[in-house]
């Protein structure tokens, strides 16, 4: 899950960044209305965790903005301003959660959890399922035909934002970025992107997994089902 923290106290940012890295997510920060506005509409994010008073504008205005570009992320309004007026108001331009300051980092990531839960579904007791693939987000763990499979930690990223997105065609580079960071852009090349798929193949295929990561020449790769041997 990669994550965006909208925060301009430095300390309370340095501390949120550590506690979610901890968590094994990807973390990205911005500490203004402007370098958050720039994140937003260049990058894309499971979950925003977004301050309402920032120094050089209204995170109100954010939220507003994510709404307009149509973007999926998830959005906890996290401030100190903990009226009524500013909870309805964050909630009804779409907030998924609002949690005042102080707050503590396990509630914190309790919240996060529970956003990133509500927009899953799931009849057979996992987050996600795919042809005879299980996989549950939270647990870090990865089924195929009922017997679990050991996946390295970008690997099963790599999985986890494929399965969100059964049958699209994802750019190496956008791929890159929502399981590296926003920083890979500045990469000369993307062997590691290159090498991690190519291993996930590998243990799906050897693992009789019906779903396989395709590559599609000049753009990148699509996950889609295949007929069992």
């Amino acid at each position: 899950m990669k994550i965006l923290i909208v925060e301009d106290e430095p300390s309370l940012r340095e501390i949120m960044q550590r506690a979610l890295k901890e968590e094994g997510y990807v973390v990205e920060t911005a500490a203004t209305y402007f370098e958050a506005d720039a994140k937003i509409a260049g990058y894309s994010y499971d979950c925003v965790l977004l301050d309402i008073m920032l120094p050089d504008g209204n995170g109100l205005r954010l939220l507003e903005r994510i709404k307009a570009l149509r973007k999926r992320e998830n959005v906890i309004i996290i401030s100190a301003r903990d009226s009524i007026e500013d909870k309805v108001s964050g909630l009804d331009l779409g907030a998924d959660d609002y949690l005042p300051k102080p707050f503590h980092t396990a509630e914190l990531k309790a919240r996060i959890k529970s956003v990133s839960r509500r927009g899953r579904n799931s009849g057979d007791g996992f987050a996600l399922t795919l042809g005879n693939v299980a996989l549950d987000p939270e647990g870090n763990r990865v089924w195929v035909q009922e017997r679990e499979i050991s996946l390295l930690k970008k690997e099963f990223d790599i999985l986890v934002y494929f399965m969100q997105r059964p049958n699209h065609l994802v750019d190496k580079s956008v791929l890159a970025e929502a399981v590296w960071g926003d920083h890979v852009d500045q990469a000369d090349n993307f062997h590691f992107v290159y090498a991690q798929i190519k291993n996930l193949r590998r243990k799906l295929a050897e693992a009789g997994a019906t779903i396989e990561i395709k590559a599609v020449y000049g753009f990148g790769y699509k996950l889609v089902l295949v007929e069992p041997e």
